[in-house]
């Protein structure tokens, strides 16, 4: 007997630069999802590449939009990606992904309510062995489940209410899905993460000029999106970015202190002062955070890095600072090199 089973159309948008391999491994997952390939909506969206991203989505059978801004952004590509879409729900991914192939089915079960509007499942790093960054990151990612206040660049969305909060805001150069998302809790809707495996991520840090980087650009993020609602009903991340810059100026003012005291007397137990007084702080971090499991040396490292972006975050707070009084215009933060084949093997 035939199947009678119907399934939603969907579009997948996926949005890179300079991915190489790693968006060729991201359309090879789509294509191998356990969803009828009739019913999904291939769409690569491409930042004006210099490598041969846009040929090897071509190769791939996906439509490929190819935008040249003067200031390429994820939400300016994500925005081109859906509405050169029809299917009503919209699956974004990074070009960085690995989509998982039950996650299309599983998310699309929450959108039985009606005012459910974005879902999205669990995001894990691929490589977490390949450096302290990428395995610091990979708990990162791991957030509450239930209803939460914004999701990230991978995420399945209703289409009507893309239309109806004209999609992301191509302004910005980073936290782009928050401020969607803010706009969307807004109108009485919905952002779920659901208790499910979506897609496996390619970080790919490798040195601490990446790390520092891609602190910077949340920084910046954090700020201009912080001053867009600070006197809103319902802000967002203002109590955060003014935190991080107290937090910032007290790490770095501390360990100055301490150093020119250590210096000034001749002692060393100032500066030891500061590191058992740093090190109960990663350590507290690790204990709080165990529910986000790992080992405890992954969560000790995690406490590190935790305390330690505050500093090149509040460096972005202060560059967006800066643009905004000179009036000049922040250009794309790349932290992330092309992957070639030789590599990825």
């Amino acid at each position: 007997m035939e199947s009678t089973e119907t399934f939603a159309e969907i579009a997948v948008v996926v949005i890179g630069r300079n991915e190489g391999e790693r968006l060729a491994r991201c359309l090879e997952s789509i294509r191998a999802a356990h969803y009828p390939q009739d019913a999904i909506e291939l769409v690569y969206v491409d930042s004006n590449s210099t490598d041969d991203s846009a040929d090897r989505a071509r190769a791939s059978g996906a439509k490929v939009v190819v935008v040249h801004p003067e200031r390429p952004s994820a939400a300016l590509g994500r925005n081109a990606g859906w509405r050169a879409t029809r299917a009503p729900f919209v699956l974004f991914l990074d070009g960085d992904t690995i989509l998982h192939p039950e996650f299309i089915s599983t998310a699309l079960r929450s959108f039985d309510k009606p005012n459910c509007a974005v879902v999205f499942g669990h995001r894990r790093e691929i490589h977490p062995e390949e450096s302290i960054y990428n395995r610091v990151f990979d708990l990162d990612w791991v957030s509450p489940i239930g209803r939460s206040g914004y999701c990230g660049g991978d995420a399945l969305m209703r289409r009507s209410v893309l239309e109806e909060v004209d999609g992301f805001d191509a302004t910005l150069i980073a936290g782009e899905e928050p401020e969607l998302c803010r706009r969307i809790r807004a109108r009485g809707y919905t952002v779920l993460h659901i208790d499910a495996p979506m897609t496996g991520h390619d970080l790919a840090i490798q040195r601490f000029s990446q790390y520092w980087k891609r602190a910077y650009r949340t920084g910046f993020a954090y700020a201009e999106v912080a001053e867009r609602f600070a006197t809103t009903d319902m802000p967002l991340w203002s109590r955060e970015s003014k935190r991080n810059v107290v937090r910032a100026i007290a790490l770095v003012g501390l360990s100055l202190t301490s150093l020119i005291a250590t210096i000034a007397f001749g002692s060393m137990i100032p500066v030891g002062c500061w590191a058992l007084f740093f090190t109960a702080l990663v350590v507290r971090t690790a204990l709080k955070t165990s529910w986000k499991g790992g080992s405890f040396a992954t969560r000790f490292a995690y406490g590190v890095h935790s305390h330690l972006q505050q500093i090149p975050i509040a460096c972005g707070q202060a560059r967006y600072r800066r643009s905004k009084r000179g009036g000049s215009k922040q250009t794309l933060i790349e932290y992330k090199e092309p992957l070639r084949k030789a590599d990825a093997a």
